[in-house]
């Protein structure tokens, strides 16, 4: 492809993406597919000579479209949003462009020092305590983009590692640091990040995942607690993390408590993890949420998240940037420079060659303004709001977190197998995505509105297709409780088999046996991949119930002959 060629098929598309964007309400939500769908579609082998673009472009249309889930859906509320704008793409596009390898200074000049100054922006913006600030007067510390959250927690954890193993060595440095690993303990709470447990996998230590409060907050005096009990057995605390905005349920943990508690121990590192929520801190009413960040090592956030930036970019801030990078540095010889004093953004995290991530959030910065990104932020406040009313307006369901931003945990009034089945219906109709988690012991459906051009009638309508859902759920696995005659004209609605029951809500149910015999289960599973627990009375009970209903049911009666009970889940 020549120049001239790839500015006729630039424009084709940037026609296409704009096409995509003012008629993707058009399209559904996501898809209904099975894994392998794509391969029967496809050729076996890569073409022997290359083709026309019109034809690529033509099969993204036809076998790509209409089979992704489209994060930036007007009725996509699952997980939280996938930020995204036509500034950030723009960037994303002249970065992908300009193609630096941005692994220090003297490889790329500009690219480090915008990182530097963005960063610095950001901190400004979200009201950061001043030693996060490379430009803050006495500031160690500094800012540095990560591809994502999860590389926040597992660097931050590394270089915790690493100063903890500093200390416990002393003047025996010739003890390898592998020595003093058994020793070392982190801790987080249940309903942190899973991204928490797979970096102290990678870190060879242990974590321990503490219990919250009744609301789902991890308090100051169960860190406490944990910790004593750790020191008594001469172990090491080194690592703490905190949540704003725990994935579950965005619940934001009592930082003041729990930092004050690891000031008590010198060894430890706090970092604070605010990958969705932390966003929130440009505006001035969400700030009462970080009190106690004054306390924190090291914090990050993800502009991919809430401040509409496309994926991949996380931003993370410590403390003392010579602690990170004294666990991170390795200096070969041909990476080496004259600009000593200068940064080299290749010690600030895992990979050497590092994308021009700041480009794209520049230009977000500046086509919204903070003004700007505070009214869209507070639109979606505003609309979670309105989608809680809506919920406590009907008896037959209830909201089971505090909305304080935009995500809204609600379920019907039911078990959890009956609202399993009313979010697999909802999935299931490729109209709306929505995710379930566990909050406070029940079974959930969450509702986040993620839509950067959100508006009333969007939640409007999701509500009025949700009631809908949960009458055909109610009547066909609580027939007893319906009071209106089903008209003799509509067929009264069926049960969902047990294949797709499981599907579309994204659940798993397991024998407590089977569960407790698994040695690879995860301590954090994010709340959003529920497996629901069945005693061995509940399921011989539904086994004997599905197997007198399935010996009453005429074969006309199902959509197949799988049992829809939760026993076989």
């Amino acid at each position: 492809m020549n120049t001239e060629e790839f500015r006729k098929y630039g424009k084709q598309m940037i026609d296409y993406i704009c096409d995509y964007g003012e008629t993707i309400d058009k399209r559904d939500v996501a898809p209904t597919v099975d894994p392998g769908f794509l391969r029967q579609m496809l050729p076996d082998e890569a073409p022997q000579k290359g083709e026309d673009f019109k034809r690529m472009l033509d099969d993204v249309e036809t076998k790509i479209m209409p089979n992704m889930v489209h994060w930036n859906h007007p009725r996509f509320f699952a997980y939280f949003p996938a930020g995204n704008s036509y500034p950030s793409i723009l960037g994303d596009m002249l970065s992908s462009a300009i193609g630096s390898i941005g692994f220090s200074w003297a490889s790329s000049p500009a690219a480090t020092e915008l990182e530097t100054i963005v960063l610095d922006w950001y901190a400004k913006a979200l009201d950061l305590p001043c030693f996060f600030r490379s430009d803050a007067k006495g500031s160690r510390g500094g800012g540095v983009l990560q591809g994502s959250a999860s590389e926040c927690a597992l660097v931050c954890m590394m270089a915790a590692r690493a100063r903890a193993i500093k200390e416990l060595k002393g003047n025996h440095v010739d003890v390898h640091d592998s020595v003093y690993l058994p020793q070392l303990v982190a801790y987080a709470s249940k309903e942190a990040h899973s991204s928490i447990e797979k970096a102290a996998k990678m870190a060879i230590v242990k974590l321990r995942a503490l219990d919250t409060d009744s609301r789902g907050v991890f308090r100051g005096d169960t860190l406490r607690q944990a910790i004593q009990e750790d020191l008594a057995q001469g172990l090491t605390p080194f690592f703490v993390v905190a949540t704003v905005g725990t994935t579950s349920a965005c619940v934001f943990d009592q930082l003041v408590e729990i930092g004050q508690v690891c000031r008590e121990v010198r060894s430890i590192w706090f970092h604070v993890d605010g990958a969705y929520a932390g966003n929130s801190f440009i505006l001035p009413e969400m700030r009462r949420f970080k009190e106690g960040l004054e306390y924190a090592d090291s914090f990050n956030t993800n502009p991919n998240k809430l401040l509409l930036t496309n994926f991949d970019c996380s931003a993370m801030w410590v403390k003392d940037v010579k602690s990170l990078t004294t666990a991170l540095a390795v200096d070969p010889l041909y990476l080496q420079h004259d600009h000593s004093s200068a940064i080299d953004y290749r010690h600030y995290g895992i990979p050497l060659s590092r994308r021009f991530r700041a480009l794209k959030l520049w230009f977000v910065f500046r086509s919204y303004g903070i003004v700007g990104l505070q009214k869209y932020i507070r639109n979606h406040i505003a609309l979670a709001k309105r989608f809680e009313t809506l919920v406590g307006s009907d008896d037959r369901f209830e909201v089971r977190n505090d909305v304080n931003l935009g995500l809204v945990c609600f379920r019907l009034k039911q078990k959890d197998c009956i609202n399993r089945d009313l979010l697999a219906r909802i999935n299931q109709s490729g109209k709306f995505h929505m995710t379930p988690a566990m909050v406070r012991g029940k079974y959930i459906i969450r509702f986040c509105v993620t839509y950067e051009h959100a508006t009333e009638e969007h939640i409007d309508y999701a509500w009025e297709e949700i009631k809908n859902y949960a009458e055909e759920t109610l009547a066909a696995e609580c027939p007893e409780e319906i009071t209106e005659p089903v008209p003799a004209s509509k067929k009264p609605p069926k049960k969902l088999t047990r294949s797709m029951s499981t599907r579309f809500s994204f659940t798993r149910s397991v024998s407590r046996e089977i569960f407790e015999r698994q040695n690879s289960r995860s301590q954090l599973t994010d709340g959003c991949t529920p497996i629901v627990i069945i005693d061995t009375d509940d399921i011989l009970e539904s086994l004997q119930r599905a197997s007198r209903m399935n010996g009453e049911r005429k074969s006309n009666d199902t959509y197949d002959s799988d049992s829809t009970d939760e026993a076989s889940n």
